[in-house]
């Protein structure tokens, strides 16, 4: 029986077409079955198949289920609590086996406050938490991925462009101090979520998934180019941060398809720039 073609039909078919379908289903209920405590299982399961996204809410609520609570309970509708994201940053951490022991967990602090503002913009992008989880650990992995390296050197090139759009502007900002105190996290490191509004953000991200981090700078520098004037009226620098931290939201749009009109100008086309 175990070689016969019409038995085992079904496996051939989904291997054929990259998708193993029954033996990932078949894994999973195991799991699901067994204590859920056991990470070494899960583990090993998320090595050993690519998830089908039909799979991905039981994996959330394993996921939910192993790690400690951080709220009230854990809540797989309605809107999440800052704590709550903490929930999202250790199921990313257990996901890559790098979770630690319930002893040394501590909640989020200045160095996840990225994550954090990028978790609570997506979820006004994502239309269920276990999508916004999904989301979250795509876009934020594969940020870190491919521009890394490339971050830190952001600011740099932001001074770069503004010089050769407004050198005037730019002569105010390092004289005035503000230039090294510009929110660069913010605008970075945060992808702008937190600065944007959803409908402006989606567009910037659009941008940044498709392999090109330096959008970043062509909007942060549009900020600048738009709020020229009123940037030059504050003479300290605490209060230009200020200022871009809180940028008005009603123009947001024109700013980043300007932004993106700069890019062309300076980057062509790119498809995958840096």
């Amino acid at each position: 029986m175990a070689d016969d073609p019409q038995r085992n039909f079904r496996s051939a078919y989904y291997e054929k077409v990259g998708f193993r379908g029954v033996e990932e289903k078949k894994s999973l209920e195991i799991l699901l079955k067994d204590n859920p405590l056991d990470l070494e299982k899960l583990s090993t399961f998320s090595q050993r198949f690519p998830l089908p996204s039909m799979y991905r809410v039981h994996v959330w609520k394993v996921l939910l289920g192993i790690l400690p609570p951080h709220s009230d309970s854990h809540n797989l509708v309605g809107s999440y609590r800052k704590e709550q994201y903490q929930d999202i940053r250790e199921a990313l951490k257990l996901e890559s086996q790098v979770l630690p022991r319930c002893s040394e967990m501590s909640p989020p602090d200045e160095k996840n406050e990225d994550f954090l503002s990028i978790s609570q913009a997506m979820e006004e992008i994502a239309e269920n938490p276990v999508d916004c989880y999904w989301l979250i650990k795509s876009f934020i992995t594969q940020f870190h991925t491919k521009f890394g390296d490339s971050v830190p050197h952001l600011p740099k090139s932001l001074e770069h462009y503004l010089s050769q759009e407004e050198p005037g502007l730019l002569s105010h900002l390092k004289n005035n101090g503000a230039l090294a105190q510009l929110p660069y996290n913010l605008w970075f490191r945060h992808c702008f979520a937190g600065c944007l509004p959803e409908s402006s953000l989606q567009r910037v991200w659009d941008k940044v998934i498709s392999g090109s981090c330096k959008i970043l700078v062509f909007v942060a520098l549009e900020i600048l180019l738009s709020y020229k004037i009123m940037l030059l009226g504050i003479s300290r620098p605490e209060g230009v941060v200020k200022f871009l931290c809180n940028i008005p939201q009603e123009n947001t749009d024109a700013i980043v398809t300007k932004a993106i009109d700069l890019w062309h100008k300076y980057c062509g086309t790119p498809i995958h720039a840096m």
